[in-house]
Parts: structure tokens; C-alpha cells; sequence
């Protein structure tokens, strides 16, 4: 985090390897320990201007929806150990994908979504072989877990005023659209594999490189569609009965992408160092947001069309003392949202990383890491139209702050 993730596959500094390269393991001597904990903070502020309700004669209520980012803890946990001289063992437990938006209940985009919820915890046992002095090879295995969420209102009065009952009934019955919401969520978790590759190879004594992969991980989130529904008088109850509305089991495939990385690490001085890296996410297999359920009602289909990304980033360390290293980093990250397909869920945008850490030699087996990185959010547009939910149109004021503390034990 210090350095921007710059170098992350070339570095092998401790057993936090074991998910970067895992063919830097055979840098590590000895049996190491990584308890890593991170604090994120995103922060994303809409503001409407021309947002639309389902029936565009209608004035569309609520406000701006309050921050949608929150704070969240994040632990991780790295173990490295020598089976043999030359083929090393390491075990990694993190978090590589997640994702929380969540809004205020009553504004001005709740038909389009108010919580969305990613959690994922990944288990990568790792083996790591040294094949020469210059070169070593590393592959892992990757036992995935993942939770999501998603929950939104439903617009009961604007469905009465486009059903057969028509506008004249519906406000005869007092069902006026956006008076009667109702509220949707979808639920539900799985396991998915995947695995990890690495190389890491010296190129000359003040030079090291590092190519890391990470497969794909396919995800069928299984779990329920549960309404909640406002009490309506009769006959009018048919709007609230359908199978569109009903409680079912649902489920939904998602694929959380390849990542390829290419790192460096040089030696300039025996004080500095400098770090680069480049990290490609395949985020094209993310084309759309399809949510199937058991009872027969339609598909819900989000249409999504993300792009790959390439990320940059650069860093430079200062060993200050033989107790502290100093480090300093900066990283540009592009978003694999296009602006003709952002929603409200994900309300992404291009990020640059600033980034300062050290680390602080406490004994002779173990140190300390602290980090801090402010990632600074190019303000993103928004014009979602969704049926039933009208047209969500306004930009968002977003940013991030990460803090994180790590240990490392040698023994």
C-alpha cells in the first residue's frame, strides 16, 4: 500500500508474497508471519441534476442520497515456511474483490438501487521453487467464497398508473406513484476456484523482475429474492400477487477477472530503490448484471459492458536507518466503467494513487508496516434509465482513504 502496489510482484519482502508471486517465497528464510489490516474508506456524493421518475409527468421525490461510501475493515493473513532448501510453502488468506455502495432509502434514485454489497475471502495455499540463483517459479490455489447483496424500491403506484387499472383508478384508490414502494432484495454466496502463476527472475545483482498471474473465478451467487410490499386495497392486491413480486429462489453468474502483472524492482543505491509495475484486469468478461429466478418471472438484466484496464504504477523507497525504511508511491488507475453504463451500484471512475508507508524494524525478527494512500476520483457522470425506475441523471464527488498496518514475524 506504501508504494501503490508498485513492485508488488517483484518485491517478496515477507510471506504477503504468497498473493502477489508466489515464486517469491524463495526469497524468504525461515518461517515468516504477515497480519495485515486495512481501514477503507470510500466516499461518493451524487448530485441530481434532471432526474426523471417512471412517469415523466410526475416530479420525481427524495434527495441526494446521502455519502454511499462507508468505512470497512479488512483483515488479511500470510504464512511462509521451507519445506526444502530450494521449494518454499506458503499459505494466504485475503480479500481480493469487494464492493458496498448504500444510499438513503427515499432518494431520488431508489427505484435504480439503494444497497449493493460484494464480499469476498479467499483461501491460496502456494508452492515456490527455486531453480537457480536468478530464477524461481511459484503456483497457488485459489479457494474463493463470495457474498452479494443487492436491494432497491419498487415504484407500486407507477405500476397501478401503466397496468390495466389505469391512472383515473389507481388515484381514485389513492395509489400514486412513488407513495406505495415496495422493497426488493437478492441474496446469496458461493465457492469458486481458481489458481495463481509467478515468476521472478534477477536480471542483474541491483535488478529484479516479476510476472504474476491470477485466474479467472467464476461465482454462481445462489440465495433468494425476498419483496416487501405495501398494503394495498382491492382489487388492486393483483399488483402485488405477481410472480415478479413473489419470494423465490434466485441466482446470478458472476466472473471476477484474470489479472496479469509485470513488476520491477532496482537497487539505485545501497538507500534507494525504485519500484514500477503494470497490471492488466480482464473486466471485459463483466458484460452484464443477469439475475435468474425459480418461479418463472423474466430475467433481471443490467446491462454493463466493462472494458479491460491497464493499471501504472511507480514508487520509490528511502532506507533511512538500519530500523526504518521510508516509502512513497504513485499509481494511475483507470476504471473499467464506461460512462454510458455506470449505475448507481457502482459509481466508478479513473483513480490516481498517492501513497506514503514505512517499515520499522522493532527486533531482530519482526517489523512493522503502516500505510496511508488517498486515491483521488475524476468526478463521474450518470444517466441510468431502467424500466420502472424512471431516468437517474447527476455526477458524483467521489475519493477514497486507505490506511493499513501489517506485522511481520520471523521464527
Amino acid at each position: 500500500m506504501g508504494n501503490a502496489q508498485a513492485g508488488s510482484a517483484a518485491l517478496a519482502e515477507d510471506a504477503t508474497t504468497v498473493f502477489y508471486n508466489p515464486a517469491g517465497l524463495t526469497r524468504l528464510k525461515d518461517r515468516q508471519l504477515s497480519m495485515a489490516a486495512s481501514a477503507l474508506g470510500p466516499s461518493a456524493n451524487f448530485s441530481n441534476s434532471g432526474s426523471t421518475s417512471a412517469i415523466p409527468s410526475i416530479p420525481l421525490t427524495g434527495g441526494n442520497g446521502g455519502d454511499a461510501g462507508s468505512w470497512a475493515f479488512v483483515p488479511a493473513g500470510y504464512y511462509a515456511m521451507d519445506v526444502t532448501s530450494r521449494l518454499k510453502f506458503g499459505m494466504g488468506f485475503n480479500s481480493p474483490f469487494g464492493l458496498k455502495t448504500e444510499y438513503d432509502n427515499d432518494w431520488v434514485g431508489r427505484y435504480h438501487a439503494i444497497k449493493s454489497e460484494l464480499i469476498t475471502i479467499s483461501m491460496t495455499p502456494a508452492l515456490a521453487f527455486k531453480v537457480n540463483d536468478r530464477l524461481s517459479l511459484g503456483v497457488g490455489f485459489i479457494a474463493e467464497w463470495a457474498k452479494a447483496e443487492l436491494t432497491k424500491a419498487i415504484d407500486f403506484g407507477a405500476a397501478c398508473f401503466g397496468s390495466a387499472f389505469g391512472p383515473a383508478a389507481c388515484t381514485g384508490a389513492g395509489i400514486l406513484p412513488q407513495t406505495k414502494d415496495g422493497r426488493a432484495k437478492v441474496e446469496g454466496e458461493d465457492w469458486g476456484f481458481g489458481y495463481s502463476l509467478g515468476v521472478l527472475y534477477q536480471v542483474v545483482p541491483s535488478t529484479r523482475v516479476g510476472v504474476a498471474y491470477r485466474s479467472k473465478i467464476t461465482h454462481v451467487i445462489s440465495g433468494t429474492a425476498t419483496y416487501r410490499k405495501p398494503s394495498l386495497p382491492a382489487p388492486f392486491t393483483a399488483l402485488t400477487s405477481t410472480a415478479v413480486t413473489s419470494n423465490n429462489a434466485a441466482k446470478a453468474s458472476v466472473t471476477l477477472p484474470e489479472t496479469l502483472s509485470i513488476s520491477s524492482v532496482t537497487q539505485i543505491t545501497p538507500k534507494w530503490s525504485v519500484l514500477g509495475d503494470v497490471t492488466w484486469t480482464n473486466w471485459s468478461r463483466f458484460d452484464e448484471l443477469r439475475i435468474r429466478f425459480s418461479n418463472g418471472a423474466p430475467d433481471s438484466v443490467t446491462k454493463e459492458n466493462w472494458r479491460d484496464t491497464v493499471r501504472l504504477a511507480m514508487a520509490v523507497n528511502y532506507q533511512a536507518t538500519d530500523a526504518w525504511k521510508l516509502r512513497a508511491g504513485w499509481a494511475y488507475d483507470p476504471t473499467p466503467v464506461k460512462d454510458k453504463y455506470r449505475t448507481p451500484r457502482v459509481p466508478d471512475e479513473d483513480r490516481v494513487w498517492l501513497s506514503l508507508g514505512t517499515n520499522v524494524k522493532i527486533s531482530a525478527a519482526s517489523s512493522l508496516d503502516f500505510a496511508y494512500a488517498h486515491l483521488f476520483v475524476r468526478d463521474a457522470s450518470i444517466k441510468d434509465t431502467a424500466s420502472g425506475a424512471g431516468t437517474l441523471q447527476g455526477n458524483y464527488d467521489s475519493d477514497v482513504n486507505v490506511i493499513t498496518a501489517q506485522l511481520n514475524y520471523r521464527f
